[in-house]
This record gives structure tokens, sequence and C-alpha cells, in this order.
């Protein structure tokens, strides 16, 4: 069910004139009573009534605001018009707000793409842009928006891993961007059909869970520990590379294959190592 907007009345106009009408009504009650005429007065105390009667039709509009009418249990239409607005008082009013909103869900445990359980939560920026599938095609559609919203979470939380073990490949801690993304598409898939439109979701909360938590730190602090040193070792065979072209092209030394590897050897040890060196200096022959 889509919405359709509909026309309503100056809520303050109509007040007016049903005030003075009404006034109007009570004094010819009067005079018709005083001049003990009934026919004025029945047609006076008729007339008081059907106004009073119209004035039920007032309802306020607040800004972001629409106002669903229904006839009967039949849809209408959708009053997003500000201020006092007057429709027919047989009408039934349910206001929606449309208003940007916070979701923000609870910490939820589940099982990443690797079958490691970790704890997640987000933030979900909404708000109502269907008014009609918003009342009519979900029961509650703020608990609508909070159930599925933590469904699609768990969804997506078990297509992809926790953390980034091989190079390229996307996961929920070093690709916020990509997953604030998916998680969005994921939600206002599932949003679509009660008038809702998801402007943002992020992930608010995530860390592995206690059971593991300790066991994984070790883990990320060895594979920490393991891409460092490779950078380092590759950064040391590198100026190890340089330095025996360098002196190879600059004829500086000839080296025989064993004083290469002993060179070598420690000139590494020197770059890879974890503390300073102590050099030696050597006075006598090479050879």
């Amino acid at each position: 069910m889509k919405e359709n907007n509909l026309k309503s009345l100056n809520g303050i106009t109509f007040l007016i004139v049903s005030l003075l009408a009404s006034a109007l009504s009570a004094y010819g009650f009067f005079i018709g009573a005083q001049a003990h005429d009934p026919v004025i007065a029945f047609g006076s105390l008729l007339s008081l009534i059907v106004f009073t009667f119209l004035l039920v039709g007032l309802y306020m509009v607040e800004p972001n605001q629409a106002a669903v009418l229904s006839l009967f249990g039949k849809y209408v239409g959708t009053v997003k018009e500000q201020g006092l607005r007057w429709n027919n008082p047989f009408y039934s009013k349910k206001k929606i707000s449309l208003r940007t909103r916070n979701f923000e869900s609870g910490k939820l445990k589940v099982n990443d793409l690797e079958g490691s359980p970790i704890e997640i939560a987000a933030v979900v920026v909404w708000s109502v842009v269907d008014s009609a599938e918003a009342v009519f095609n979900v029961d509650d559609y703020e608990s609508f928006v909070h159930i599925q919203s933590e469904a699609a979470l768990r969804a997506m939380a078990t297509s992809y891993p926790y953390d980034q073990h091989e190079e390229g490949k996307i996961s929920l801690r070093s690709h916020a961007g990509e997953i604030a993304k998916h998680l969005t598409e994921e939600i206002q898939e599932r949003l679509a059909e009660a008038g809702v439109r998801v402007i943002e979701a992020r992930i608010s909360h995530l860390a592995y869970a206690p059971e593991i938590a300790q066991a994984m730190l070790q883990r990320q602090q060895a594979s920490a520990i393991i891409a460092a040193r490779t950078r380092i070792v590759e950064g040391a065979v590198s100026m190890v590379e340089m330095a025996l072209s360098e002196l190879s092209k600059r004829n500086v030394v000839d080296l025989d294959p064993e004083r290469r590897a002993a060179m070598v050897s420690n000139l590494l040890v020197v770059l890879c190592g974890e503390r300073g060196t102590q050099p030696i200096v050597n006075t006598g022959s090479i050879y």
C-alpha cells in the first residue's frame, strides 16, 4: 500500500467559523426558547450540535509528522501539512513521526565466518518515508525496525571473518567502510516493505567473546610479530643485495664466495638483530 497525499482544510479558519456558527446557534436557541417557538429552538439546537460535532475533525500536525487517515478501516490518505488541520470527523487519525531516529542494538554474540565467537553491535539511523506502509504493512513498525536490524546484523557478521588473515580479504575489523555499506544494504532490503529508509548503519562494538579473547589476542600479537619480522628480513636482504652490488660495481673490493658469504651473514645479523651490535675493527689482513 503506497502513501496517498490528502488535502485538508485550515483548522484555525474552520475553528473560528465553527465557533461563530455555534454562538449564533446558541443565541437562536435562546431566542426561540424565549419566544416559545419550537421550530427556531429545535433548529438552533440541532445546528449547535452539528457544529460542535464538526469540531471533532480538528487535529494537529507537527513539523516532520504525518497523519494517516482512514474511514471505517479503509485507508483514505495522509496529511503532512503542518499546523491545525480539519478533515471529516468520521476519519480516524494515526500520527507517524517522520523525524530521523537512531537505534542502537544490544551486544549480539554470533560466530564469524571462521566460526570464532564474537560480540557485535550496531547503530542504525533511519526514518519513515511512507507512512501508509509503516502503519498498514507491519503490526508495529518500530519493533519491526529493531528486530530486522538485529537479524541483518547477525547475517552480516557471519559473512566475514573478524580479522584479516589474508591480503585483500575483507574483514569486520579492518574494512569499516565496506562493512557499513553492506550492513546498510542488508537492513534496507529487510525494511523496504515497512516504508522505512535506512540512512546509515555502522558497527558500534566489535570484540571477541570473553572466553576466547585472551587466546585471540595472543594470536594477533604473534601475527603482528611475524609480519614485522617479514618486513625487516625483506628490507635487510634488499640492503645486503644493494651493498654487494655497489661494491662489485665500483670495484671497491673483490670478495671470493667465502668472504662474500661471511659478509652477508654479518650484515644480516646486524640488520635483523633485536639488540644493538658491537663492531669489531679488523686491523690485520682479511685474507
